[in-house]
């Protein structure tokens, strides 16, 4: 079973580790002071430590370095975890290591060392470790959809998120489960799904514990059954097996919970969203302020010669002002340059416009397609009513009429409303599905970063601002 391999293999991987970093400053040295042509980029360095001088330092930085590797999790099991997390995990180890590198270097006033030959190893470090563990994970799921290195699991109470997690283990052979069969007291014999057969019922999962050799049990009782999860537990842990509740109430917890010890009680925020935070908070709004006044700047023309056009050819103000639901459901007037002919208010609140709408003018066409309408929200920005990335706002009709249609629509209210979000860069604007755009809104509430909303900037840069679903 993979429970007796994984300790071989973790010690495998570190060894391997540490070959590949004495052997990265060793090829970096190579490269700074040996290799011909290296010597005509680099500046001459007339006074250098030889490479058995930096044994030493070599002999306390590696250790240091798989001892970060480990508080970054970088030695957990790779089945269920995803490139971009190891690779970040392996940045931010690497970088750490080389801070402790160069503050050991100036503590104990370490002489002659080259500051090009740091560059070099920095790049040299994380190039080849990358590397390592993209071959290792490549190796480990190719053997594993052959059959080999399988974690053999048993699955406890059938209900729909037993479905869900059958359907995604059988979906992903290279994460190598085997599942074994199914113990429920509702299920008939000869039941099977997706060939996966029914053992017997929970009382005798004890006894078939006992004379196998499982690496994981997988309890995914319905919550109707929650009252037998206890005893399953103890049976479980009695045997000696690694077990695993998969909650039924997965479709509104998030996939990355935040916890809190309640003096020893633990509390399960239903919502994590990352921008609650102070500091997220005042980075996001210090972002907003600066883009929002170079977004100023910069299509101060565009926006000048959009204000003479609505003006000169259609009577009525130049700015459309529309009230629309914002961070903690607090109505804020939003601004757009004026694309339609000026109305009744009862008449513009009553729907959206569709294609071909009579209401539209010959620039509101073109300023809508290009999103060029939208340019004056920088000053809703700048005011601190919206956001440069985040979900789009909605009129209050809107907003009433969705929240009981719509499961989890209001969420998106527990952040600033942006000009531009991930569900637009995703195709969800204009006439699209509602539904589809909360789905986006919440998994950007949930998973923000600094990273992400660039990446939006940049997708709507090159792939946002031209409307198809804008009439």
């Amino acid at each position: 079973m993979i429970k007796k391999n994984q300790e071989h293999l973790n010690r495998l991987h570190v060894l391997i580790d540490a070959m590949i970093i004495y052997g990265a400053f060793c090829l970096s040295y190579a490269i700074r002071f040996i290799v011909p042509f290296t010597k005509e980029i680099f500046p001459p360095a007339p006074y250098y430590r030889l490479l058995w001088q930096y044994q030493t330092m070599l002999l306390v930085f590696v250790p240091f370095c798989l001892i970060l590797y480990a508080r970054f999790q970088l030695y957990k099991p790779k089945r269920f975890q995803t490139p971009l997390t190891e690779y970040t995990n392996l940045f931010k180890a690497n970088t750490c290591a080389m801070l402790f590198f160069m503050i050991y270097i100036v503590f104990f006033k370490v002489e002659h060392v080259s500051r090009s030959l740091l560059v070099v190893f920095y790049v040299v470090l994380m190039c080849s470790t990358f590397l390592e563990r993209f071959i290792i994970k490549t190796i480990l799921q190719k053997t594993r959809k052959k059959g080999r290195n399988l974690k053999h699991i048993i699955i406890i109470g059938f209900s729909p998120v037993a479905e869900a997690y059958i359907d995604r283990l059988k979906a992903n052979p290279q994460w190598g489960y085997k599942i074994h069969g199914i113990f429920d007291d509702n299920l008939s014999s000869d039941f099977t799904y997706k060939d996966i057969a029914v053992i017997g019922p929970i009382r005798d999962l004890e006894s078939f514990l006992a004379r196998s050799s499982m690496d994981e049990v997988a309890i995914t009782l319905s919550l109707n059954e929650y009252h037998k999860l206890k005893t399953i537990v103890n049976k479980c842990e009695k045997s000696g097996v690694h077990t695993k509740f998969v909650p039924d109430y997965y479709t509104f917890i998030p996939t990355n919970p935040v916890t809190e010890d309640l003096m020893g009680l633990p509390v399960v925020n239903i919502r994590n969203v990352p921008l609650s935070n102070t500091f997220n908070k005042f980075i996001k709004r210090t972002m907003d302020l600066l883009g929002s006044l170079v977004c100023i700047i910069i299509f101060s023309p565009v926006m000048l010669v959009t204000a003479i056009l609505v003006k000169v050819t259609s009577p009525g103000p130049v700015i459309f002002c529309q009230e629309r639901v914002g961070l903690h459901n607090k109505p804020f007037k939003m601004y757009k340059f004026r694309s339609m002919g000026v109305q009744a208010p009862s008449k513009e609140e009553k729907a959206w416009t569709v294609q071909d709408d009579p209401r539209v003018t010959s620039v509101g066409k073109v300023i809508r397609k290009t999103s060029i309408d939208e340019l004056p929200q920088l000053f809703n920005v700048l005011k601190g009513d919206m956001s440069l990335i985040g979900p789009r706002p909605e009129r209050p009709l809107f907003v009433e009429k969705f929240k009981e249609e719509i499961p989890r629509y209001m969420i998106k209210h527990q952040v600033r409303p942006g000009m531009t979000g991930w569900a637009q860069v995703c195709g969800f604007r204009g006439d699209t599905s509602i539904s589809g755009r909360i789905e986006h809104d919440i998994f950007y509430i949930e998973n923000w970063t600094i990273g992400f909303d660039i990446k939006i900037l940049f997708l709507t840069v090159f792939k946002g601002f031209i409307n198809k679903n804008a009439y």
